[in-house]
């Protein structure tokens, strides 16, 4: 198989791992060892990687790849992205389960179904998954993946419906959302003036 056509990212190669050429991978599939059902994964320059031994170890698996057989090799793929494609992935998820890639494209509808804008990226910082949404031509916000700022998800219609409360696009009827001419400089943290606090 060449180059995916329809891209879904399964891991981030990380650093290398000893000398021999063992690379640490953070996988993105519900089972870390999955990774090496898949067949070959592929960088976004196309270069094809096939696993030859693939162990766990501790949030990450410990992986060695055809033709990788030292540390400056293994060093030089740090950060490499790897992919399959959308094809090779099981279809047989539960309902509120999704491949980041099917989002993506995806209309953003608020409660009265008025079309918000569209997503154009899933991240995950470490803290859950967040959209990256544009909205009606103007600059890119993000929205926190969860239950209550998108309660709905329809890849067959190709929407998510979004609480523009809960998502954080308008103020709720409390007005806890913060402004900036809220700011008060005497609340700033304590600590030293050269790290930014008020000592």
């Amino acid at each position: 198989m060449s180059k995916p056509q329809n891209p879904v990212q399964m891991a981030v190669i990380g650093a290398a791992h000893g000398i021999k050429g063992e690379l640490r991978v953070k996988t993105f599939t519900g089972d870390p060892m999955a990774l090496a059902d898949y067949g070959p994964l592929y960088a976004r320059d196309g270069r094809a990687f096939q696993i030859t031994d693939i162990r766990p170890a501790n949030t990450v698996v410990v992986v060695r790849f055809k033709g990788i057989s030292d540390r400056n090799a293994a060093e030089a793929l740090a950060g490499t992205e790897l992919f399959v494609d959308r094809s090779m992935l099981p279809d047989d998820g539960e309902e509120d389960e999704f491949y980041h890639a099917d989002l993506v494209g995806l209309e953003v509808r608020d409660d009265t179904g008025t079309v918000l804008g569209k997503v154009v990226a899933v991240h995950n910082f470490g803290g859950g998954d967040i959209l990256d949404v544009t909205l009606a031509g103007r600059k890119g916000v993000l929205i926190p993946f969860t239950q209550a700022a998108v309660p709905d998800v329809s890849i067959a219609e190709g929407f998510v419906r979004v609480d523009p409360v809960a998502a954080g696009l308008v103020e709720d009827e409390d007005g806890d959302a913060r402004h900036e001419e809220d700011f008060d400089p005497k609340g700033r943290p304590r600590g030293p003036r050269d790290a930014g606090g008020n000592r």
